[in-house]
């Protein structure tokens, strides 16, 4: 058994117990075992990686994939912690912006924000490197105007735990609020060191020791999936975020949870590290798939809208527009287009004559129409979980806060 690092006693609601304070990476007595099978898996992950960037790269506007599939993180990322909202609703609250009780949906929103701009971090010569200060910003940005929003980009001053009503009772007690800035900036010491490991291997040790930091009060789980998407773009492993890992979380959050305790407890990074780089190239695999049958959904439909006698111009620029607004309405239509609400409601009628567009609303004015074939793809796994798997999340919630 592995030692990850050490405990120290401190006091929460005026009890005594004992925070863990994680080692600095990387896993050290032993170093992490690259045998042949977990070696194996790595380049199953990396090759994976490599399909989605060719299936990336053989579209005429990755665009289009960048905005959806940052959008299906975002929301699974954000359920795995409780939200209640789905891919729907996003595109729903994008499009009209009047959907009832879209609190979840802002958080939601937040977290393209924070991804938004740390990826222009990261692309400029004079952006925020990889950082305390890019987790800080980011941070900032992921809890915009929610619970929390008061401590947003600070580092924690209180000590938090997970689980339990007590601190007593806590599933696990992460360090001491003294400790936090230093370990954090033991993390980005690390980012920025030379490694053997694989890059992708990095990426899932930096997630555990993130999450086991919990360095804030609210949003540690979100960030953390973040800063994943983040570092497999900037280490050169994808071309764009087209990774929706946290889907891989959400499906199997049991082991999820499980194995990140198993670290802490056991010093087991192999059992993480192979759930890690099997989650990327599962995800990655499904990715892939999806954009090259969302392509040559769109290629078939687009088709259809050329053949057809009543198409016009307006037509066919908002058929070109659909991937990145799936759910409509005429005014929204409108003001895409910059131009008149007939002209308008016309280009609508035209692909729903064509079966592309549908009316979900029922109603006969301020009717909402989607592009129903596209968003069943797009959609899958970002179904609200089963009351027992949101339970046992609730398990594991952060004191203070969601994870």
């Amino acid at each position: 058994m592995r030692t990850t690092g050490r405990y120290e006693v401190t006091s929460a609601l005026g009890e005594n117990v004992r925070a863990f304070v994680p080692s600095a990476l990387p896993p050290q007595d032993p170093p992490l075992a690259l045998n042949d099978d977990l070696a194996e898996r790595v380049a199953k992950a990396e090759e994976a990686l490599r399909l989605l960037n060719l299936a990336a790269a053989m579209v005429p506007d990755v665009d289009w994939f960048v905005y959806a599939f940052v959008r299906k993180e975002a929301v699974v990322s954000s359920q795995i912690e409780g939200t209640q909202a789905t891919l729907v609703d996003l595109f729903a609250f994008e499009a009209e912006h009047t959907l009832g009780g879209a609190r979840d949906v802002e958080e939601i929103c937040n977290y393209l924000d924070a991804m938004r701009w740390a990826r222009r971090q990261l692309s400029s010569a004079k952006g925020v490197p990889i950082s305390v200060r890019l987790f800080n910003e980011a941070h900032k940005r992921l809890m915009k105007g929610v619970r929390g929003a008061d401590k947003a980009g600070e580092l924690r001053r209180t000590q938090n735990w997970i689980g339990g009503a007590r601190p007593s009772d806590a599933v696990f007690v992460p360090p001491p609020p003294h400790l936090v800035g230093a370990l954090l900036s033991d993390v980005e010491k690390y980012l920025h060191a030379d490694d053997t490991l694989p890059p992708i291997v990095r990426a899932g040790l930096m997630h555990v020791q993130f999450e086991t930091i919990h360095p804030y009060l609210d949003g540690n789980g979100r960030l953390g999936r973040l800063l994943v998407a983040l570092l497999l773009e900037h280490w050169g492993l994808l071309t764009h975020p087209l990774l929706y890992l946290s889907l891989h979380f959400k499906r199997n959050r049991e082991d999820y949870y499980r194995l990140l305790t198993a670290v802490r407890v056991r010093g087991d990074w192999e059992a993480w590290t192979r759930f890690f780089v099997d989650g990327v190239a599962t995800i990655a695999t499904e990715a892939a798939t999806t954009a090259k049958e969302l392509f040559a959904l769109t290629t078939r439909d687009q088709a259809r809208v050329l053949a057809a006698d009543a198409t016009s111009v307006s037509a066919l620029r908002l058929f070109a527009l659909l991937p990145r607004h799936p759910l409509i309405n005429v005014a929204g239509v409108a003001a895409l287009l910059q131009t008149t609400l007939p002209t308008a409601s016309k280009a609508v009628q035209t692909l729903v004559d064509v079966g592309v567009l549908q009316e979900t609303t029922g109603r006969k004015r301020d009717r909402t129409f989607a592009y129903t074939k596209y968003l069943e793809r797009l959609r899958v796994g970002t179904e609200l979980v089963p009351e027992r798997s949101a339970a046992h999340g609730k398990r594991h919630r952060l004191h203070q806060g969601r994870r």
